[in-house]
């Protein structure tokens, strides 16, 4: 079975050399079609994979395996989180190739392929990102994956705004590219090692006294070139302007996988390479993970409360979870990380499925305004509904997958924490609720304008004009995807199968339980009525959505500039720095 593990990344990628090669002489349902196969063929190995993760696989690609002490070949690892993240992406490509099924405007001429193709490559990608037991391909596989991404970013090369949507995301992910590039080599000048597992074992052989200079250095560039990807504060700037002027199933995949895989590359390098005694303390990591992540938690969800244009207010909701995601992962404890990995599959579901009925509004009406679509939505009950269920399992109500995966973390916080994951649940879910009142129910009067505000009004949309009626992929794909994000915390034994499955892959081995409780439902449902009386206040008073002056410098930091983005990226890792600064001067 472990032979079959480069097969996830392979197969997408030779898919879509062949969609590149023979698409243009190729009917458009053909080209969808021979996608559609390829990605599901892939998640259904991936699946199989998972299925036959205990004990883990390993795999030398090519039959390069160690020579003695040294080794060149490439390693491909199949836990449960690695094939677990690969199955999610592969699952989640499968579900955004379904609902643009002959959704979007007809490619040009000669390039009927290039859409399906490039997801495709993002699919393998992600693929690949996941199941890499080196870092060296981790970054190849990284950087192929914010290539493909900044293309479909800009998919819509004749807007202005799409080109420069994609050319911050380009710029800004290059340079965490760039310095996670600079950390690998600076791990392999110090242990001659590529694989995580052996750097690990090299740097404590070479440092047990504790980390150095040149330990905290690749420390710091590595975390920042995966924070990057995670959208952590304040490394964020670069997503909502490109998920702003990202087409839909983008997004979908953006929010829904991609930033959940910078938080995985954080747990998986920190425990396999960082976590020994001649890596990073405990004690660092922890401060430099919670520390950016309540920051990012509380900055994403206050953004989030504020936006009109909904695209950009679910992109902040993303940021807002990302920073719970990072707490969890900073206490370092099995149950914590069980937690997380629930969290994280759940909110997967929950995000792309809202960005889907976030799609259905635009090409129906050619908007994502929520001021100018006030009541129009009414026509498009079931995509109402389906807002107001994200909604809620954005705010952890049980038992959707986010309520156990929140409970759990909570509990394994614990503390003040727990107030910020029950505040950036409330604010975030209630701040969908209140477009989803103002939108569908038409609800309330109509708020005022601000003048620094982007509005989402006057979009193009995305087929070849304006939809009189909603295609059923565009309905039944994000209903499969709630309904998946309800069987993550529903099913019986799945917690517990998942918390196994991380006990197993952790640097510790130790199991951890994770199960309802009636403290972990209780706080699930506090959020949930916190976020709808939110809703409902903003509705009744417009006010409460126009930012108030402490609020506004901090909309403003969103300035579009990309040196201004890059700028914030430098201060982003010179806070790392500081904050891991006293394990090196301890030792």
């Amino acid at each position: 079975m472990r032979h079959l593990l480069p097969l996830p990344v392979a197969l997408p990628l030779l898919g879509a050399a062949l969609l590149v090669a023979t698409g243009r002489r190729l009917p458009r349902i053909a080209v969808e079609t021979a996608g559609f196969v390829v990605s599901g063929g892939t998640a259904a190995l991936t699946l199989v994979l998972l299925l036959n993760s205990a004990p883990t696989m390993t795999e030398w690609v090519g039959a390069w395996p160690p020579a003695g002490r040294e080794s060149v070949g490439i390693l491909v690892v199949g836990d449960g989180p690695a094939l677990g993240m690969a199955t999610l992406a592969s699952l989640l490509t499968l579900a955004a190739l379904a609902y643009s099924w002959r959704y979007f405007d007809a490619p040009p001429h000669g390039h009927t392929g290039a859409f399906t193709a490039l997801m495709l490559v993002f699919q393998g990608a992600m693929c690949g990102f996941a199941l890499a037991g080196d870092l060296f391909n981790a970054f190849v596989f990284f950087e192929l994956m914010s290539v493909v991404a900044y293309a479909l970013t800009g998919y819509r090369i004749d807007e202005a705004k799409a080109v420069q949507g994609a050319l911050t995301f380009g710029i800004v992910n290059s340079l965490g590219a760039y310095a996670l590039l600079l950390g690998i080599a600076l791990l392999y000048a110090r242990t001659g090692e590529l694989a995580m597992a052996r750097i690990g074992h090299g740097l404590d052989a070479t440092g047990p006294g504790g980390p150095d200079a040149l330990v905290l250095a690749s420390f710091v560039l590595v975390l920042t070139g995966l924070l990057v990807k995670a959208a952590a504060v304040p490394f964020h700037f670069w997503l909502p302007d490109a998920h702003a002027v990202a087409p839909t199933p983008v997004c979908m995949l953006l929010s829904g996988v991609m930033v959940e895989l910078g938080a995985y590359g954080v747990w998986r390098v920190y425990g396999t390479v960082f976590a020994g005694p001649g890596g990073i303390p405990a004690a660092d990591l922890t401060r430099a993970l919670v520390a950016l992540g309540a920051l990012t938690a509380v900055t994403g969800a206050v953004m989030c409360w504020y936006q009109r244009h909904i695209k950009r207010l679910l992109a902040y909701s993303t940021v807002a979870h990302t920073g719970l995601f990072l707490v969890g992962l900073g206490v370092l404890t099995p149950e914590a990380d069980s937690g997380v990995a629930l969290y994280l599959l759940g909110h997967a579901g929950v995000k792309a499925a809202l960005f889907a009925c976030v799609g259905a509004l635009l090409d129906r009406f050619g908007s994502v305004d929520e001021h100018s679509l006030h009541g129009r939505g009414r026509p498009l009950r079931a995509t109402g509904v389906m807002c107001a269920v994200g909604a809620l399992g954005l705010a952890g109500l049980p038992p959707f997958g986010t309520a156990l995966g929140k409970a759990v973390t909570e509990e394994a916080v614990g503390g003040p924490l727990t107030v910020v994951y029950v505040a950036a649940s409330a604010i975030t879910a209630g701040a969908v609720l209140r477009v989803t009142a103002r939108v569908f129910l038409g609800l309330g009067p109509r708020p005022r304008d601000a003048e620094y505000e982007t509005s989402g009004s006057g979009e193009e949309p995305e087929t070849t004009g304006l939809l009189s009626r909603i295609p059923d992929t565009m309905t039944t794909v994000p209903a499969v995807l709630l309904a998946a994000a309800l069987a993550v915390g529903a099913v019986p034994g799945f917690g517990a199968l998942v918390a196994r499955s991380v006990a197993r892959a952790g640097p510790g081995g130790a199991h951890a339980a994770a199960h309802w409780t009636a403290h972990g439902v209780l706080l699930g449902v506090a959020s949930a009525v916190l976020a709808v009386a939110l809703a409902g206040l903003a509705v009744t008073r417009p006010d409460w959505t126009s930012a108030p002056g402490w609020a506004a410098p901090l909309r403003r930091l969103q300035s579009g500039h990309v040196g201004d983005y890059v700028a914030w990226l430098l201060v982003g890792t010179t806070v790392l720095g500081a904050l891991a600064l006293p394990g090196v001067l301890g030792s």
